[in-house]
């Protein structure tokens, strides 16, 4: 492991411990040039999984980017940081356990509109407006009405439109 400060491959692990419930080991490293400290993880190299794209290409999934996704929809909202990553973690795991080689984005994109809708319904739409490629306004005031169908109203959030 390069350290990030100086550039040396001399360290030496500090503590490890289990990290994003048992899939990963978070360890703590420190230089021993320059006595930085950082952080690494360690996780299991999964069989690449590929992404059919909507226009029909396929590239290899990420993981950050899809995390990239989901965290700008949740940007300054009332969502704790780990719980894009946990969201996350979960699809990736999901995606792992039912083997597959390639998949839908659309499919993706439905499983975290899902849970996106449990977590918080602003970043919900957020995220439906970027996925489902809305052009104008009626299609945001459609989806935030058919939203308020599927769930009851929390009273934490305030009402958009009546």
């Amino acid at each position: 492991m390069r350290c990030p400060k100086c550039g040396s491959s001399q360290d030496k692990v500090i503590d490890s411990r289990e990290a994003r419930e048992g899939h990963a080991i978070r360890r703590r490293r420190e230089c021993m040039k320059c006595d930085f400290r950082f952080t690494t993880y360690e996780i299991v190299e999964r069989e690449e999984l590929r992404v059919v794209k909507r226009n029909g290409a396929r590239e290899s999934f990420n993981r950050e980017k899809l995390l990239g996704g989901v965290r700008k929809s949740c940007e300054k909202r009332p969502v704790k940081m780990e719980q894009p990553e946990q969201l996350v973690d979960d699809i990736a795991n999901e995606l792992e356990e039912e083997g597959y080689r390639e998949i839908p984005s659309t499919v993706i994109g439905a499983k975290v509109m899902r849970r996106l809708e449990a977590l918080d319904h602003v970043a919900y739409v957020r995220y439906a407006s970027v996925y489902r490629q809305f052009e104008d306004v009626g299609e945001f005031i459609d989806e935030i009405k058919s939203l308020g169908e599927r769930r009851p109203r929390d009273g934490r959030q305030p009402e958009l439109f009546r």
